[in-house]
This record gives C-alpha cells, structure tokens and sequence, in this order.
C-alpha cells in the first residue's frame, strides 16, 4: 500500500488550495481521451510528438501521456518569459531545443499555463517554421483576464482567476513544482 503524500507545512509559504489533486487527475483523464479519439485516425499517417514546455508541463505532461492510448513521441523545449519572477517579463527566451526534427510529425505542445499569450504564441510560430504535419495546443491552466495575445487552446484543463499560481509543476523561484494541488500565492 502506498503511503499519503507528504502533509505540507504551509505556515512560511502562504497558500490557498484553488484546484484540488482529485480535481486536477479526473480533468486530465478526460482529456487525455480526448486526444486518444482525436488523433487515433491520425496515427497511420505519421508520429505524434508532444512537446513539453520545460520545467513547468512535466508533471501534467507525464500524467496526460499515460492517458494516451496511442503511440506518442515525447520530446521538450525550453521557454522562458518569467525567469524567478512572478510576472513575465516580456521577454521570450529558448533555454533548450527539441532533440529531433519535427517535420510531418503531428505536434502536441503541452504548456502549464498560457497567461498573456506572449510566449506559447512565440513558441507555436517557431515551432510552425519547421513545418509540422499540425500543431495542437494543451494547457493545464488559462488566465484569460490577462490575456493579452490570442491563443487558439485545443485541450484546455481549467480556467483560473488571475491569481499567481504555484504546484503541479508550476513555480515560485524554481520551488513548490511537486505540490500535489494547485495554489494560489495569498501575498502575490
């Protein structure tokens, strides 16, 4: 039997819980179906990669995967437009490339949470010049009061508030990735 997860001291780090770990599982099942049925009469035709957007998609992107059931190619990219910061910057940076071309192959990028807009709109432009057979877009989280740039989300987990959030791979300062929940920061 497997034992509980750690209980989280939230004394120092204010958090409140905003999407619960059962909530979070039951949502990616479905869209991990989702995508099964989406791309199941695509399969015969070339690969599907999906692309994860380092370091925060690791966790939604290893769940969604394991509800695919489908061949995938798993592959990641590293963007950053927030460094340690809690607002972005503006700026979009690629910190690490795909490890293979992508030409032809039928693309899933799986983001933790599309915000402005600014940087998965940067990022599905560059990786559209390397000429994909289609690029679909998944996202755990959408902050659509902060919107800035519009973005087509094909597979959309939850829509949020615009609250910083923290867990569940995303982060303050490179910490709180492996909180089992969504939270928000209460001072942020």
């Amino acid at each position: 039997m497997a034992s509980p997860p750690p209980a989280w001291n939230r004394s120092p780090d204010p958090f409140a819980e905003l999407i619960s770990a059962e909530a979070i599982a039951a949502r990616v099942a479905e869209l991990g179906a989702q995508i099964t049925t989406d791309y199941r009469p695509l399969i015969a035709e070339n690969d599907v990669v999906v692309i994860g957007v380092l370091k925060g998609s690791v966790i939604f992107l290893a769940d969604l995967v394991r509800h695919v059931a489908l061949p995938v190619v798993i592959d990641f990219i590293g963007i950053s437009s927030y460094g340690d910061a809690t607002v972005s910057s503006g700026v979009v940076q690629i910190t690490q490339d795909l490890s293979r071309p992508i030409e032809g192959k039928h693309i899933i990028v799986v983001e933790d949470i599309v915000d402005t807009g600014h940087t998965v709109h940067y990022l599905l432009e560059n990786l559209a010049t390397r000429r994909p057979a289609s690029i679909r877009l998944a996202s755990l989280l959408h902050k659509p009061e902060r919107q800035e740039r519009e973005v087509k989300i094909d597979y959309l987990g939850f829509t949020i508030p615009n609250k910083f959030v923290v867990g569940y791979g995303l982060d303050v300062s490179q910490r709180y990735r492996n909180l089992p929940y969504i939270g928000f920061v209460t001072n942020a």
